[in-house]
């Protein structure tokens, strides 16, 4: 049986350094995305970004992801129209630590993520998924749009879920 866990918005600095520290660990350490482009002006404290984590029962982190919105959900997107920007985000940045996967953890950091774009009013939310990672997306009810492109020298697609 699993541990169990709690998915929140990230409030304070401490709680960004552990989103950071998942991300450093998965992305940095594991998959070997350079340091300089895995983080970004929407990780600064008034960017306005929402960063989600997830927590185990006793405060350590398991995961964490990012919803942008407005002008720098479009902005990550590569444009869109202006009614675009007001009601979908970008989910980016989603990592769960190896040890914590397979409990649900991603899974639930998205749903989280989705949360937090409903509260802020939007209708939908895209993301660039790791090829590897469509089908998770998929079983969340995400479809994939538009053609296989680099980023941080990995495959992905563009993918969207209407809320």
């Amino acid at each position: 049986m699993s541990t169990p866990y709690v998915v929140r918005e990230a409030m304070g600095p401490g709680d960004r350094e552990a989103c950071f520290a998942v991300r450093k660990e998965v992305f940095v350490a594991e998959q070997g995305v350079p340091e300089n482009l895995e983080y970004d002006e929407y990780d600064a404290y008034d960017s306005g970004a929402v960063h989600v984590l997830a927590l185990d029962e006793d405060g350590t982190a398991l995961g964490t992801g990012r919803l942008l919105h407005g002008e720098a959900a479009a902005a990550a997107k590569n444009g869109g129209g202006r009614a675009e920007q007001q009601t979908t985000g970008a989910l980016g940045r989603l990592a769960v630590t190896r040890r914590a996967r397979g409990r649900g953890v991603g899974a639930a950091l998205v749903r989280g993520i989705e949360e937090a774009a409903r509260a802020r009013g939007l209708t939908a939310v895209d993301l660039h998924a790791q090829t590897h990672a469509l089908g998770f997306y998929e079983r969340l009810g995400y479809e994939a749009y538009g053609p296989e492109f680099p980023d941080a020298g990995m495959p992905h697609r563009a993918m969207r879920r209407v809320l």
